[in-house]
């Protein structure tokens, strides 16, 4: 990782929220949720917030290094629904190595919807995807065991 990134560095990162979005059209396929509220899933709320944190470190980061996310502490206490800007602020609140914490804070223009801290780990791509590889060979290597 470059330097320069520091402890009480902020960012904001803005995006409307779109109709896929929220919660009845999180799963293709968990109709148990066909019923419910029209709003922004909770799960596309975390994943704004890490969003905004990648944009916060991307210039930070060397060829072929990238980060992932590694822990999650948030709230999500207000409704959002499709159309509304969701604006995500995020400041480092501490780096430890190439690990670094964000406290984050989403408000869509009408409420505060979500905050807390999230966590992520600077890493190399190519070390991460020959990680990923080894797993997905040996689980097909089981699978193929399970059924000879």
């Amino acid at each position: 990782m470059k330097p320069g990134l520091n402890i009480g560095d902020r960012a904001t990162f803005r995006r409307v929220v779109h109709a896929d979005e929220v919660v009845p059209r999180l799963f293709a396929d968990a109709r148990v949720m066909d019923d419910m509220p029209e709003v922004l899933a909770s799960a596309m709320m975390i994943g704004m917030f890490e969003w905004a944190c990648v944009e916060q470190i991307a210039p930070y980061c060397e060829a072929g290094e990238g980060s992932l996310g590694i822990g999650f502490e948030l709230s999500h206490v207000a409704p959002t629904p499709p159309g509304l800007t969701l604006s995500v602020e995020s400041e480092v609140v501490e780096i430890d190595g190439r690990f670094i914490t964000f406290h984050v804070r989403g408000h869509d223009g009408q409420d505060m919807i979500g905050e807390g801290r999230h966590r992520r780990a600077v890493t190399r791509w190519e070390k991460f995807n020959a990680r990923v590889a080894a797993k997905a060979a040996r689980a097909r290597e089981t699978e193929e065991m399970r059924h000879g």
